[in-house]
């Protein structure tokens, strides 16, 4: 379905074209009707669905520019996610009177709260930022339509069950409820229970848990051969774009003193940087202005790079953040390739990772999952004691 069948406002409809985006993505189609129709949803969908649009472009129609008041309120388990929801509602937005913000913790806290007396419709916040700016007195939510809980089972993962629940024990009059998650566990399925009402609910995860134009490409290595094995593939591989995971702080640091002195244009990215380092760096990753980005998983999930065409694991993670990893390329339907370096140790992930996610893995080399199990060692067997030296006596 194109959009320009929906019978959008001109001013949304020309933002879409703008922004490049012609027809419904599946997560679309199936949600927009159910949003648009004010019920509570809960829908379950592959991370680079375009759900963050799916549910940005029914709000900005629920908004009236001319009441002064926050009317939806969009909560995000992370600084860098609440960012770039609100950039994408702003496009959607941009040739309306509609002023989304966003409010996450890291930065000055009475310039946000001078921006929401100024004036905001759509509040999109990290959990610890907006309750702090409601027992304030600054965020006032009477008049909320909608909310929505973006990468809900991060959230949770996160500790922030108690946090939401108590927000949304905040609003008491009826309002409209969106949950969108990429799992469903039992603290998922509790919140569901307790802040939706009589929720629509959408499944488009599909037995393929990574974007089927994503290509899987893995190499065993040694602790000796890994920075070389590595090394050798960046400069002999055409990338366009890509994020190198590490699953540590140290990691990301040792490893970009490596890289930088190998390729230019590298750059990395972990939660111990300060929030105006991290954000100038996501701009110009989204900019290419950088071309290979090393990271923890901070940058691993909900993040949409667009550019984006390699992620290469340095270090194996565990198996749900692989899909979360490897989920940032070959998103809408691109092409993209996901490149692994596995120890020995790594193999039993390696192994359940293919089994769960149902991917083709392509190797470097002999494929290591195939190759029949070595044979026990003999144990050596022990002498007789006839045959045994005597123990040297101690003095």
């Amino acid at each position: 379905m194109k959009f320009s069948e929906l019978n959008l406002p001109s001013s949304i409809l020309e933002a879409l074209n703008k922004m490049g985006f012609k027809e419904l993505t599946p997560v679309q189609e199936a949600t927009y009707p159910v949003i648009k129709e004010g019920k509570d949803l809960c829908a379950l969908a592959e991370t680079g669905s375009g759900k963050t649009s799916a549910c940005a472009i029914p709000l900005v129609q629920k908004i009236d520019p001319n009441h002064n008041a926050v009317q939806a309120l969009v909560i995000v388990p992370t600084r860098e996610l609440c960012i770039q929801f609100v950039e994408e509602i702003h496009q959607i937005a941009i040739r309306t009177p509609i002023e989304p913000f966003a409010v996450y913790g890291g930065f000055d806290k009475s310039i946000q709260a001078t921006k929401i007396k100024h004036g905001a419709h759509i509040l999109v916040a990290t959990p610890g930022r907006l309750m702090d700016l409601m027992y304030d007195g600054i965020v006032e939510l009477g008049d909320i339509k909608c909310v929505i809980l973006d990468e809900a089972d991060r959230l949770l993962d996160e500790g922030f069950l108690e946090d939401i629940e108590f927000i949304l024990s905040c609003i008491r009059h009826p309002h409209q409820t969106l949950l969108f998650s990429a799992t469903m566990d039992d603290k998922t399925k509790k919140l569901i229970d307790e802040g939706l009402s009589n929720p629509v609910h959408i499944s488009l995860i599909s037995k393929r848990a990574t974007p089927k134009s994503l290509e899987h490409y893995f190499t065993l290595v040694t602790r000796q051969t890994k920075d070389k094995v590595f090394l050798d593939y960046l400069q002999k591989e055409k990338i366009r774009q890509a994020i190198i995971f590490c699953n540590t702080r140290r990691g990301v640091n040792k490893l970009h003193q490596a890289v930088r002195k190998k390729v230019r244009d590298a750059e990395y990215i972990h939660s111990g940087l300060d929030q105006g380092k991290r954000s100038s760096i996501v701009r110009r990753f989204r900019a290419k202005r950088i071309r290979y980005l090393i990271a923890t998983d901070v940058a691993g999930r909900g993040l949409d790079f667009s550019h984006v065409s390699h992620i290469i694991n340095y270090d194996f993670p565990h198996i749900e953040q692989y899909t979360h990893r490897t989920g940032r390329t070959g998103r809408m339907g691109r092409k993209g390739c996901a490149f692994s370096l596995v120890t020995k140790r790594d193999l039993p992930t390696v192994r359940k990772v293919v089994q769960t996610t149902k991917i083709t893995p392509h190797w470097f080399g002999p494929d290591p999952l195939n190759e029949p199990p070595a044979p026990p060692e003999k144990r050596q067997s022990r002498r007789s004691p006839r045959n045994r030296r005597p123990r040297r006596p101690r003095h």
